[in-house]
């Protein structure tokens, strides 16, 4: 049975509503009003025509998938083993995976600018110097994934391990294993089915980290979307403003689809139990 929102209730969401609404429905005041001509929706209809949009945007969907992949390839097996095999070293992992919270962005990226000096310097004469080289090819920053992925670390171990806390792994794996099934179709067709919510909760948290970081790309002399949104507020404040009320509400949407489809998932298992 449902409960009912008491006043109290009904006044915190008020106020967790009024503090998110009036700036965006400041903002959004903003970037249609236009002293002289009034009410003026030019900062949205010009934001797909504006140079660079599109290719930033695309670097950073890019970058983002790149970054999901391989931050899921990492997290997922390792997690599983630890489950698994090595239980106790569970607070270990956890606190190396909680780092990046605590080291600042500007401290993080000093340390990749100095890596990124002291290797074609030492390794010139070296195979390795290429690949120094590639990882900062403007087209597809490497190095800038390397980045996300650790950066991505402690939101995707928070949801990873929400998820399998949920289900009993070593009876799924093993259930899979005296089926005649390896030990990656045991992962692939037993666990990662019973973890999809958390999949996609590790994905979106990526996603939105990917899209809207700024630091690293920055310093690092990247233009990925968030990038190009204060280059362009520079000159344009009125579409950088329009743009990053589209990027928030197409979050927005992302987080609601995101519900909504774990909503759905587990109303179906409750029927079916």
């Amino acid at each position: 049975m449902a409960r009912r929102l008491t006043p109290w209730r009904w006044a915190v969401l008020g106020l967790a509503a009024l503090y998110f609404l009036v700036p965006l429905g400041a903002s959004v005041v903003f970037t249609v009003d236009e002293p002289g001509r009034g009410i003026s929706f030019d900062a949205y209809t010009k934001i797909l025509s504006t140079d660079g949009f599109v290719s930033s945007l695309l670097l950073s969907l890019e970058l983002a998938l790149a970054t999901i992949a391989v931050v899921l390839l990492l997290m997922v097996p390792a997690m599983v083993a630890l489950r698994l095999g090595a239980p106790r070293l569970r607070p270990v992992v956890e606190i190396v995976c909680s780092l990046p919270l605590v080291v600042p962005p500007i401290a993080f990226v000093a340390g990749i600018v100095s890596v990124l000096k002291w290797g074609p310097d030492q390794l010139s004469r070296t195979p390795l110097f290429e690949t120094f080289v590639a990882i900062q090819n403007p087209s597809f920053p490497v190095v800038l994934v390397l980045a996300y992925v650790v950066m991505a670390l402690p939101f995707v171990y928070r949801a990873l391990d929400a998820g399998l806390r949920a289900i009993d792994v070593r009876t799924l794996v093993e259930a899979a294993r005296s089926c005649g099934a390896s030990w990656p179709q045991a992962l692939v067709r037993a666990v990662l089915p019973n973890i999809r919510g958390a999949l996609l909760n590790a994905g979106f948290l990526t996603l939105a980290l990917v899209l809207g970081e700024f630091t690293v790309a920055q310093l690092l002399g990247y233009q990925p979307f968030a990038v190009w949104i204060y280059n362009v507020g520079g000159s344009q404040a009125q579409m950088s403003v329009a743009v990053s009320v589209l990027s928030l509400l197409v979050t927005w949407a992302l987080l609601l689809a995101l519900a909504g489809v774990g909503g759905g998932r587990n109303r179906t298992a409750n029927s079916r139990g």
